[in-house]
């Protein structure tokens, strides 16, 4: 536990105080690294991965497995309201492919990430964010 507590402390400090914080095993997987590098170039201006930190789109901390339109204290679009999904692999890989595709009506603003090893780094971060 304390090598754990240790680990997740120098990660905070390395990552800086404006990163996206990381998984105590992010380091032993190149993919949810990659993930978080990438979070921050793409995601991090519009979302906080703290709980509870919402900016122009809401926290993604507990995304994954969350019903759509569902995180708290954030005001989601109707459509996002009203869309039929959790937030799975799959979905999350198809909604950052194209997001007004996937959920027609939301509010993001992003034509999405076409490249395939791209989205599954990013969801192997956003897993980690609990």
């Amino acid at each position: 536990m304390r090598r754990m507590i240790n680990v997740m402390a120098a990660l905070t400090i390395l990552a800086g105080a404006n990163a996206a914080p990381a998984s105590a095993w992010a380091q032993d997987n190149p993919q949810v690294a990659e993930g978080s590098k990438l979070y921050k170039r793409v995601c991090f201006a519009c979302h906080a991965s703290e709980a509870g930190q919402n900016k122009i789109g809401p926290s993604l901390f507990g995304v994954a497995g969350r019903k759509a339109g569902t995180g708290p204290g954030f005001s989601y679009s109707q459509a996002m309201k009203d869309a039929n999904v959790t937030w799975n692999d799959e979905a999350i890989d198809q909604y950052i492919t194209d997001p007004k595709k996937f959920v027609p009506g939301n509010k993001m603003v992003y034509a999405g990430l076409k490249k395939e090893d791209e989205r599954k780094e990013i969801i192997a971060y956003l897993k980690t964010l609990h």
